[in-house]
Protein backbone atom coordinates (compact mmCIF):
# COMPACT_ATOMS: atom_id res chain seq x y z
CA UNK A 1 0.00 0.00 0.00
CA UNK A 2 1.22 3.60 -1.24
CA UNK A 3 -0.49 6.50 0.74
CA UNK A 4 0.30 10.10 0.28
CA UNK A 5 0.10 13.03 3.03
CA UNK A 6 -0.35 15.93 2.49
CA UNK A 7 0.99 18.50 4.85
CA UNK A 8 0.92 22.11 5.53
CA UNK A 9 2.22 25.09 7.93
CA UNK A 10 -0.17 27.24 9.92
CA UNK A 11 0.25 29.51 12.55
CA UNK A 12 0.48 28.74 15.96
CA UNK A 13 -3.43 29.14 17.68
CA UNK A 14 -1.68 31.80 20.12
CA UNK A 15 -0.31 34.02 17.22
CA UNK A 16 -1.11 37.58 16.97
CA UNK A 17 -2.25 38.64 13.69
CA UNK A 18 -1.88 41.40 11.58
CA UNK A 19 -1.46 42.19 8.29
CA UNK A 20 0.65 44.73 5.50
CA UNK A 21 0.20 48.24 5.43
CA UNK A 22 -2.18 48.00 2.91
CA UNK A 23 -3.73 44.70 4.18
CA UNK A 24 -2.92 42.53 0.84
CA UNK A 25 -0.20 40.71 2.86
CA UNK A 26 -0.19 38.62 6.04
CA UNK A 27 2.28 39.55 8.48
CA UNK A 28 4.82 36.52 9.46
CA UNK A 29 7.31 38.75 11.88
CA UNK A 30 7.14 36.75 15.11
CA UNK A 31 4.77 34.36 14.04
CA UNK A 32 5.51 30.86 15.36
CA UNK A 33 4.32 28.11 12.69
CA UNK A 34 3.59 24.68 13.58
CA UNK A 35 2.03 21.59 11.02
CA UNK A 36 -1.90 22.11 10.31
CA UNK A 37 -3.20 20.01 13.36
CA UNK A 38 -5.16 18.60 10.69
CA UNK A 39 -3.24 17.27 8.46
CA UNK A 40 -0.73 16.03 11.32
CA UNK A 41 -3.35 14.61 14.46
CA UNK A 42 -6.00 13.51 11.94
CA UNK A 43 -4.66 12.64 8.31
CA UNK A 44 -0.98 11.31 8.95
CA UNK A 45 -1.02 9.27 12.07
CA UNK A 46 -3.91 7.46 10.48
CA UNK A 47 -2.35 6.81 7.33
CA UNK A 48 0.49 5.52 9.67
CA UNK A 49 -2.15 3.02 10.98
CA UNK A 50 -2.86 1.67 7.81
CA UNK A 51 0.36 1.21 7.02
CA UNK A 52 1.39 -0.42 10.06
CA UNK A 53 -1.27 -2.81 9.99
CA UNK A 54 -1.22 -3.91 6.52
CA UNK A 55 2.14 -2.97 5.30
CA UNK A 56 3.01 -0.06 3.02
CA UNK A 57 4.88 3.41 2.64
CA UNK A 58 3.39 6.52 3.82
CA UNK A 59 5.10 9.68 1.90
CA UNK A 60 4.45 13.28 2.58
CA UNK A 61 4.14 16.43 0.24
CA UNK A 62 4.44 20.20 1.03
CA UNK A 63 3.85 23.22 -1.20
CA UNK A 64 6.36 25.84 0.40
CA UNK A 65 9.81 27.08 0.51
CA UNK A 66 13.10 25.68 2.27
CA UNK A 67 12.33 27.30 5.87
CA UNK A 68 9.71 24.32 5.77
CA UNK A 69 11.95 21.80 5.85
CA UNK A 70 11.53 21.56 9.93
CA UNK A 71 8.03 21.30 10.10
CA UNK A 72 8.19 18.47 7.25
CA UNK A 73 11.39 16.59 9.13
CA UNK A 74 8.72 16.52 12.03
CA UNK A 75 6.45 14.81 10.00
CA UNK A 76 9.01 12.36 9.40
CA UNK A 77 9.53 11.84 13.19
CA UNK A 78 6.27 10.61 13.59
CA UNK A 79 6.67 7.88 11.22
CA UNK A 80 6.56 8.78 7.57
CA UNK A 81 8.85 6.86 5.15
CA UNK A 82 9.96 9.95 2.82
CA UNK A 83 8.84 13.65 2.07
CA UNK A 84 8.59 15.60 -1.02
CA UNK A 85 8.48 19.69 -1.03
CA UNK A 86 7.84 21.71 -3.93
CA UNK A 87 9.54 24.70 -4.11
CA UNK A 88 6.92 27.36 -4.19
CA UNK A 89 4.96 29.95 -2.36
CA UNK A 90 1.64 28.40 -1.86
CA UNK A 91 -0.11 31.38 -3.18
CA UNK A 92 -3.58 29.72 -3.02
CA UNK A 93 -5.31 26.40 -2.56
CA UNK A 94 -6.14 25.92 -5.89
CA UNK A 95 -2.08 26.74 -6.74
CA UNK A 96 -1.32 24.46 -3.97
CA UNK A 97 -3.74 21.42 -5.48
CA UNK A 98 -2.24 21.64 -9.03
CA UNK A 99 1.59 21.35 -7.81
CA UNK A 100 0.29 18.75 -5.31
CA UNK A 101 -1.51 17.07 -8.31
CA UNK A 102 1.43 17.40 -10.98
CA UNK A 103 3.51 15.26 -8.63
CA UNK A 104 0.85 12.74 -7.41
CA UNK A 105 -0.06 12.23 -11.13
CA UNK A 106 2.72 10.17 -12.21
CA UNK A 107 3.16 8.05 -8.67
CA UNK A 108 0.44 5.53 -8.39
CA UNK A 109 -0.32 6.42 -4.73
CA UNK A 110 -3.79 3.96 -3.32
CA UNK A 111 -5.07 6.90 -1.67
CA UNK A 112 -4.02 10.48 -0.80
CA UNK A 113 -5.28 12.35 2.39
CA UNK A 114 -5.18 15.55 3.67
CA UNK A 115 -6.61 17.71 6.15
CA UNK A 116 -10.53 18.83 6.10
CA UNK A 117 -8.71 22.50 6.11
CA UNK A 118 -6.04 24.37 7.48
CA UNK A 119 -6.78 26.56 11.11
CA UNK A 120 -5.95 29.95 9.58
CA UNK A 121 -7.92 30.04 6.07
CA UNK A 122 -10.57 27.23 7.04
CA UNK A 123 -11.07 27.22 3.23
CA UNK A 124 -11.61 23.03 3.00
CA UNK A 125 -10.42 23.68 -0.39
CA UNK A 126 -7.24 21.67 -1.28
CA UNK A 127 -8.74 18.54 -0.98
CA UNK A 128 -12.08 18.32 -3.59
CA UNK A 129 -9.59 20.61 -5.82
CA UNK A 130 -6.37 17.88 -5.79
CA UNK A 131 -9.45 14.65 -6.38
CA UNK A 132 -10.61 17.24 -9.54
CA UNK A 133 -7.37 17.58 -10.90
CA UNK A 134 -6.57 13.95 -10.95
CA UNK A 135 -10.10 13.10 -11.48
CA UNK A 136 -10.19 10.44 -8.59
CA UNK A 137 -13.05 10.20 -6.08
CA UNK A 138 -13.33 12.60 -2.84
CA UNK A 139 -14.50 11.60 0.05
CA UNK A 140 -14.79 14.62 2.98
CA UNK A 141 -14.68 15.03 6.61
CA UNK A 142 -13.75 11.40 6.87
CA UNK A 143 -14.25 10.34 10.91
CA UNK A 144 -13.29 6.33 10.37
CA UNK A 145 -11.55 4.82 7.84
CA UNK A 146 -10.52 1.19 6.97
CA UNK A 147 -9.33 -0.56 4.21
CA UNK A 148 -10.58 -4.14 3.12
CA UNK A 149 -8.59 -5.47 0.18
CA UNK A 150 -9.12 -2.73 -2.96
CA UNK A 151 -11.96 -1.10 -1.24
CA UNK A 152 -11.85 1.37 1.86
CA UNK A 153 -14.83 2.30 3.92
CA UNK A 154 -15.45 5.76 5.03
CA UNK A 155 -17.54 7.13 7.67
CA UNK A 156 -18.54 10.61 8.35
CA UNK A 157 -21.16 12.90 10.27
CA UNK A 158 -23.74 14.24 8.47
CA UNK A 159 -26.34 16.19 11.08
CA UNK A 160 -27.64 14.17 13.25
CA UNK A 161 -26.05 11.17 11.78
CA UNK A 162 -23.72 9.12 9.99
CA UNK A 163 -22.71 8.32 6.48
CA UNK A 164 -21.17 5.00 5.98
CA UNK A 165 -19.45 4.99 1.82
CA UNK A 166 -17.09 2.63 0.19
CA UNK A 167 -14.91 3.58 -2.36
CA UNK A 168 -12.51 1.80 -4.52
CA UNK A 169 -8.60 2.80 -4.03
CA UNK A 170 -7.53 4.94 -5.58
CA UNK A 171 -9.38 8.52 -3.93
CA UNK A 172 -8.50 11.28 -2.11
CA UNK A 173 -9.55 11.59 1.71
CA UNK A 174 -10.27 14.38 3.98
CA UNK A 175 -9.67 13.99 7.24
CA UNK A 176 -11.78 15.43 10.44
CA UNK A 177 -11.46 15.21 14.36
CA UNK A 178 -11.77 11.60 15.49
CA UNK A 179 -9.85 9.97 12.50
CA UNK A 180 -6.98 9.16 14.58
CA UNK A 181 -5.24 10.33 17.73
CA UNK A 182 -2.58 12.76 17.99
CA UNK A 183 1.56 11.61 18.03
CA UNK A 184 4.30 13.01 19.68
CA UNK A 185 7.33 12.17 17.84
CA UNK A 186 9.79 10.12 20.57
CA UNK A 187 13.61 10.87 20.40
CA UNK A 188 14.44 7.57 18.03
CA UNK A 189 12.00 9.13 15.63
CA UNK A 190 13.52 12.79 15.69
CA UNK A 191 16.98 11.08 14.87
CA UNK A 192 15.80 8.76 12.13
CA UNK A 193 13.80 11.52 10.57
CA UNK A 194 17.29 13.20 10.05
CA UNK A 195 18.41 10.36 7.72
CA UNK A 196 15.16 9.82 5.81
CA UNK A 197 14.75 11.67 2.21
CA UNK A 198 13.18 14.77 1.61
CA UNK A 199 13.05 15.59 -2.27
CA UNK A 200 13.05 19.11 -3.55
CA UNK A 201 10.86 18.93 -6.91
CA UNK A 202 10.21 22.37 -8.67
CA UNK A 203 6.89 23.46 -8.99
CA UNK A 204 5.05 23.18 -12.37
CA UNK A 205 3.99 26.81 -14.59
CA UNK A 206 0.52 27.68 -13.72
CA UNK A 207 -1.63 30.49 -14.05
CA UNK A 208 -3.25 31.50 -10.85
CA UNK A 209 -6.78 32.58 -10.80
CA UNK A 210 -7.07 33.54 -7.49
CA UNK A 211 -5.62 36.81 -6.15
CA UNK A 212 -5.84 38.42 -2.67
CA UNK A 213 -7.44 41.99 -2.76
CA UNK A 214 -7.40 42.25 1.01
CA UNK A 215 -7.34 40.96 4.60
CA UNK A 216 -9.22 42.21 7.22
CA UNK A 217 -9.45 41.78 10.80
CA UNK A 218 -13.00 40.40 12.60
CA UNK A 219 -14.23 42.95 14.34
CA UNK A 220 -12.97 43.23 18.46
CA UNK A 221 -15.17 41.37 20.91
CA UNK A 222 -17.00 43.67 23.30
CA UNK A 223 -16.58 43.52 26.76
CA UNK A 224 -18.17 41.19 29.08
CA UNK A 225 -21.09 41.73 31.07
CA UNK A 226 -21.81 40.24 34.52
CA UNK A 227 -25.66 40.55 35.32
CA UNK A 228 -26.20 40.01 39.58
CA UNK A 229 -27.96 37.01 39.23
CA UNK A 230 -31.26 38.48 41.67
CA UNK A 231 -31.81 40.61 38.62
CA UNK A 232 -33.51 38.74 35.90
CA UNK A 233 -35.27 41.72 34.34
CA UNK A 234 -32.00 43.07 33.25
CA UNK A 235 -30.79 40.34 31.92
CA UNK A 236 -33.74 39.28 29.30
CA UNK A 237 -33.94 43.72 28.54
CA UNK A 238 -29.74 42.73 27.40
CA UNK A 239 -31.09 39.76 25.47
CA UNK A 240 -33.92 41.81 23.43
CA UNK A 241 -31.51 44.56 22.83
CA UNK A 242 -27.86 43.51 23.05
CA UNK A 243 -27.05 40.19 22.28
CA UNK A 244 -26.22 38.77 18.80
CA UNK A 245 -27.19 35.58 17.14
CA UNK A 246 -23.86 34.52 15.18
Amino acid sequence: MKLLVCISKAPDTTAKISFSADNKEFNSAGVQYILNPYDEWYSLVRALELVEAQGGTVTVVNVGPAENDTLIRKALAIGANDAVRIDAQPLSAMFVAKQIAAYAKEQNFDAIFCGKETIDYNGAEVGPMLAEYLDLPFLSFANHLEFDGGKAKVSRDIGDGTEVVEVEMPFVLSAAKDLAEQRIPNMMGIMKAKQKPLQVVAPVDFQDKVKVTTYELPPAKTAVKLIDPENMDELVRLLHEEAKVI
